[in-house]
C-alpha cells in the first residue's frame, strides 16, 4: 500500500492513527496463527460466471471477492489503447484449508473475443499445507503486437483447481487493479531482455540481528531493508509473515530464511517451511524449494534474480519478467502445520537475511511512479520497519499537525484582524472628549 496522497484533513489522520493502532486487523485466535489480513478499504465485488454480467475493475483499486472449488469467475476491465494493465488475485483458504498438490488459482486478461493476453498460476505444488498465494496477469501495449493492444473491454478470468480430498470450503480474494505509469520516451527504451546479469549471491550481511515482527499480509507487510533480521517471538506452526523490501531500478534483491533447532524432536517433516517473493503488482516472481527440518538449523534462499529493469518483461522466465519495475517487493514465510504435530505451537526462531545491491537508477517513467517506485520515504519506513498502516498514520499525522498549525496561525491572524478593525471603528464613532479633559490612565501614547 502506498501513501501518495499526503493532503488529508486532521480528522482522517486520527482515524488512520486509531486504525494503526488496532493492528493486525484480525485478531489471533487463542493459541492460533494470525488470519490474512485483509485491505481495509478493499471493496465488495462478486465475480461472474458468464463474462457479460462481469463487473468492471477500477485501476487503483482494492477488491474483495470469493471463489468455490471449481468455479471460474470473470471481472471486466476497461482499457485504453495505451496503458499497461495489471490485475493480481489472492487466494486465502478458509476454514481447515486442506489442499493438496496442483491446487491453485490461474489468472488471465482476454480481450473481447477470449483471446488471451497473458496469464500466471498460483499452486500450492509440494508443500502442501494451507496459506495465501498470489498470482497476477497483465495487458501491455507492445509494438509490433498483434492481440490485447486496441481500447476497449476486456475480461479477467480467475479458475480455482481443487482436489477431491481439498476442504470444499470457498477462498477469499484480495484482487488489485494497477496502470502502469506512462514512459518518458517509449522509443527510446529496451525491446530486448537482458542475457547477463550478475548471478553471484552477495557475502551474506554482517550486522547483528535485529528484531522485526512480520504482517499477517501484503496490507500490513513489516518493512525491511538491507541486514539480518530475527522474528520476535519465532514463526509458529500454520502461521504466514510478510515482509516489504524496497528495490529501486538497477538494484538486486537477495533473501534467506534460517529456522532454527528445535530440541523438542528430532522428527522429520518434508516441506515444512515455505519462502516466497513478489513484485510491487503482487505478481509472483519467485519460490524457494521447501524447506524439511529434523530439529536442526536449516537454511533456504531464493535463487539470484537480475536487477530491476524495465527490459525485463521481454524475458520468458517469469521470474526474470517479473522483476520489472521498482517499489516494494514482498517475502512472506509459511511453516507448516505439521511441525506442531512434533515440536509444539510455540513459535520457532526465524532469522532472514536480506541483501539489496547495487545503485538506484533513474525512473523511466514520467512524472509520479506511485507504486512503481521509491522513494526517500519508503527507504525510511524499511530502515524504521514500518508497515503500510504505520507509514500511512504518521504521514496523517504530520499532515493533522501541519493543518493544526496553519488553522491555529489562520485563527490568530483572522483574530488580530477583527481586533483592528473593531479598534477603528470605536475610534471613528467615540465623541471627542472636551477639552480640560484629563488624559487616560497612563498618559497620551508614546511616540517613537
Amino acid at each position: 500500500m502506498r501513501q501518495r496522497n499526503r493532503g488529508r484533513v486532521a480528522l482522517a489522520a486520527v482515524a488512520a492513527m486509531c486504525a494503526a493502532a488496532a493492528l493486525p486487523g484480525q485478531a489471533y485466535a487463542a493459541g492460533e496463527p494470525a488470519a490474512y489480513t485483509f485491505d481495509p478499504g478493499a471493496e465488495k465485488v462478486d465475480g461472474a460466471e458468464a463474462s457479460t454480467d462481469a463487473s468492471a475493475l477500477t485501476p487503483g483499486s482494492v477488491y474483495r471477492s470469493s471463489i468455490k472449488p471449481g468455479q471460474k469467475l470473470y471481472y471486466r476491465l476497461n482499457l485504453d489503447a495505451k496503458t499497461n494493465g495489471y490485475v493480481s488475485a489472492v487466494a486465502v483458504p478458509r476454514g481447515d484449508g486442506r489442499v493438496a498438490y496442483g491446487d491453485g488459482i490461474t489468472v488471465s486478461i482476454r480481450d473481447s473475443s477470449d483471446l488471451q493476453c497473458s496469464s500466471e498460476d498460483a499452486r500450492f505444488e509440494s508443500a502442501e499445507f494451507p496459506r495465501p498465494i498470489a498470482a497476477y496477469a497483465y495487458r501491455t501495449v507492445e509494438k509490433d503486437a498483434s492481440i490485447c493492444q486496441d481500447a476497449g473491454t476486456y475480461n479477467v478470468l480467475i479458475e480455482r483447481e481443487s482436489k477431491e480430498t481439498s476442504a470444499p470450503d470457498e477462498w477469499d480474494l484480495e484482487l488489485r487493479y494497477e496502470s502502469e505509469p506512462q514512459l518518458k520516451s517509449a522509443g527510446s527504451m529496451p525491446t530486448d531482455a537482458p542475457e547477463n546479469w550478475p548471478s553471484a549471491s552477495p557475502v551474506p550481511p554482517t550486522t547483528a540481528p535485529q528484531k522485526r515482527s512480520g504482517g499477517t499480509s501484503y496490507y500490513d507487510a513489516t518493512g525491511l531493508e538491507t541486514g539480518e533480521w530475527k522474528e520476535e517471538g519465532g514463526i509458529k506452526p500454520g502461521q504466514t509473515l510478510f515482509y516489504r523490501v524496497p528495490v529501486d531500478w538497477g538494484q538486486q534483491v537477495f533473501a534467506t530464511a534460517t529456522l532454527s533447532n528445535d530440541n523438542a524432536s528430532d522428527e522429520y517433516i518434508g516441506n515444512a517451511l515455505a519462502l516466497s517473493l513478489d513484485n510491487p503488482a503482487h505478481g509472483h516472481v519467485a519460490s524457494a524449494m521447501p524447506l524439511s527440518y529434523s530439529g536442526k538449523t536449516t537454511t533456504v534462499s531464493l535463487d539470484p534474480l537480475p536487477p530491476v529493469a524495465y527490459e525485463n518483461r521481454y524475458d520468458s522466465n517469469s521470474s526474470v519478467s517479473a522483476m520489472r519495475f521498482a517499489g516494494w517487493y514482498y517475502l512472506s514465510v509459511t511453516l507448516s502445520p505439521q511441525i506442531a504435530k512434533s515440536y509444539g505451537k510455540n513459535g520457532i526462531p526465524l532469522t532472514l537475511r536480506v541483501k539489496v545491491e547495487g545503485e538506484a537508477g533513474k525512473s523511466p517513467y514520467a512524472g509520479d511512479a506511485g507504486d512503481f517506485s521509491v522513494t526517500q520515504d519508503d527507504r525510511d519506513d524499511a530502515r524504521d520497519g514500518k508497515s503500510g498502516p504505520q507509514a500511512a498514520a504518521k504521514s496523517d499525522r504530520m499532515t493533522m499537525v501541519a493543518v493544526a498549525g496553519i488553522g491555529a496561525g489562520s485563527v490568530l491572524v483572522l483574530g488580530l484582524g477583527v481586533w483592528t478593525l473593531l479598534a477603528r471603528r470605536r475610534a471613528v464613532t467615540a465623541p471627542a472628549a472636551p477639552a480640560d479633559a484629563g488624559q487616560p490612565y497612563g498618559g497620551p501614547p508614546q511616540t517613537w
